[in-house]
């Protein structure tokens, strides 16, 4: 197929375009890691800029030092695996129903749905509702509160309505009762929807911070979110444990930087093994049959 120069044109735009918007997003993670494998000389003088200058792994020795940055590390990883287990079960218990036409009272049940998407529950509420369950000061009150998102239950929901009718009525006649039919057919086909819920729902609970701030009050539960912003924000790493002669020799703003790596990077190892399902889980609904 021959493109005409209007074609070429707008081709080469997008590539431009694309390739900005690309740029934008990674040379600030490559001068973060850049600035936590410099030396303090390099660094307060504004030397490094996407490349290692004066190369040392002190912060990161520093830092994994540090007795706290192991406990944050630690509820942060229980709080993203078992929150986002929860998540998964009550959101697809909930999509499956709200996906079948012949279930009564769907349509009700979507709009109270719908209408917690629109408006959602102040803070004083919440904050009454989950001491009142006896949440406070414990992982649970990172995890149960958020447990159905009512954007991806929408999003499960429209995956669950292409299940063909067919298959599941086949599955009745076999002796399939509903959950049956949940965990053995509808769920092994939407492993898509299921990864990019999945995706959503492990980023939104690793990142979780307001919830631990209003929450938590001893620091053995606090996550690794709200150990960062005191590290970036308040330069609390010297109160730690941590030995002060190692502290002499590096600079505050390559250990902040060493921080934000050793924060973002795991939850970054997860999407590749979940690319395939999450292209597919993203486009749902946005080819119509």
């Amino acid at each position: 197929m021959i493109m005409t120069r209007g074609q070429k044109l707008f081709n080469a735009f997008n590539i431009v375009l694309l390739g900005a918007l690309g740029l934008s997003m990674v040379l600030p993670l490559l001068h973060i890691i850049a600035q936590s494998f410099s030396n303090n000389v390099a660094i307060n003088s504004g030397k490094v800029l996407f490349w290692p200058v004066g190369f040392t792994v002190g912060s990161y020795k520093l830092i994994l030092q540090d007795s706290t940055i192991w406990v944050g590390f630690r509820n942060s990883v229980i709080v993203t695996v078992f929150g986002t287990f929860i998540n998964l079960a009550m959101t697809a218990t909930l999509a499956y129903p709200l996906s079948r036409p012949e279930y009564v009272y769907r349509k009700a049940v979507l709009l109270m749905v719908l209408f917690t998407l629109i408006f959602s529950a102040p803070l004083i509420p919440n904050y009454l509702l989950v001491k009142q369950l006896g949440l406070l000061d414990t992982l649970w009150a990172l995890m149960l509160p958020m447990a159905i998102s009512a954007f991806n239950l929408f999003v499960m929901r429209s995956f669950f309505i292409h299940v063909p009718n067919e298959l599941l009525d086949s599955a009745k006649i076999d002796g399939c009762g509903e959950f049956r039919m949940l965990w053995k057919i509808v769920l092994p086909l939407s492993k898509p929807a299921m990864a990019t819920m999945g995706i959503m729902y492990a980023v939104a609970h690793w990142n979780r911070y307001s919830e631990a701030v209003f929450y938590i009050n001893h620091r053995q539960w606090i996550p690794l979110q709200v150990r960062l912003r005191e590290i970036v924000f308040t330069d609390q790493f010297g109160q730690s444990d941590v030995g002060s002669e190692l502290l002499m020799f590096l600079s505050p703003e390559g250990i902040k930087m060493a921080v934000i790596v050793v924060a973002t990077v795991p939850i970054m190892l997860v999407y590749p093994f979940l690319q395939k399902h999450f292209i597919q889980g993203m486009m749902v609904g946005s080819i119509k049959s």
